[in-house]
């Protein structure tokens, strides 16, 4: 199926037309992932994973995103591209208020990168408030589900470039993982007992917590299967959903 920036407006105005008014926006992050493991991974599996589930499911795709909110990674390593909270949630406002204006009822949007949630939400906040027609849903590309919630928390509740998404790259982009390096670079979770939330410059020795010397290609494999087929059942599950009550934002009681 093809995304929306290769449609014509023409066939983009078709899907709502034809009743398939539902759009995916994949966004991601360009960060620093340790000395193993390219800056652009994030958005990487943001992309692959929206890809395959609008081939499953029929939703279009929107172009992926491919920087978010990563100013905690700090500028101790270079390679991070970072947007403020601010910034991010104007940007997904705004495709949002076009995605409405070309037809479309419910905007999926698939975060990839844990520190883009808190912007997000706000973006969400701001378009449910102002179209009554337009339903958006937020979900993590790493929590869609228990088993893929347990397979990228196994080596830390602070991971990053960990064997999860190490293996995830093993899989999809193995030109992305030096392998000669990732047997060497493990990290500890040193959040584990903090009261405060620290930048990754103090709780990372080289921008790593994880294990990604447990990663390999064929964990990768599984984790993505699971992801696709997981986060397609939720896509399906809300393309059939209409809001409990019928009440308009704007209208008053009295």
């Amino acid at each position: 199926m093809k995304s929306w920036h290769q449609m014509t407006w023409e066939e983009v105005g078709d899907l709502p037309a034809k009743g398939m008014d539902a759009a995916i926006l994949p966004v991601g992050a360009t960060e620093q992932h340790g000395p193993h493991m390219g800056c652009g991974m994030d958005a990487e599996i943001g992309f692959h994973l929206c890809r395959a589930v609008s081939e499953e499911t029929k939703v279009v795709m929107l172009p992926t995103l491919p920087y978010g909110c990563s100013v905690g990674h700090s500028k101790r390593w270079p390679g991070t591209l970072a947007l403020q909270p601010k910034t991010l949630i104007d940007v997904v406002k705004d495709i949002g208020d076009w995605v409405h204006a070309s037809g479309f009822k419910k905007l999926f949007i698939i975060n990839s990168h844990a520190t883009n949630f808190a912007p997000l939400r706000c973006a969400l906040e701001m378009l449910r408030a102002e179209y009554d027609e337009l339903m958006v849903a937020l979900v993590n590309s790493f929590d869609v589900s228990e088993r893929v919630r347990e397979q990228h928390y196994s080596d830390g509740e602070d991971w990053h470039a960990n064997d999860a998404e190490t293996s995830l790259m093993l899989a999809l982009k193995p030109d992305m993982v030096l392998k000669e390096k990732m047997m060497d670079v493990d990290d500890e979770d040193r959040t584990v007992d903090c009261v405060f939330s620290h930048p990754v410059n103090r709780t990372s020795k080289n921008g790593i917590t994880g294990k990604p010397s447990l990663a390999s290609k064929e964990k990768g494999e599984e984790l993505f299967a699971w992801m696709v087929k997981d986060l397609s059942e939720l896509v399906i599950k809300g393309l059939n959903e209409n809001a409990p009550l019928p009440y308009s934002y704007f209208e008053k009681v009295i």
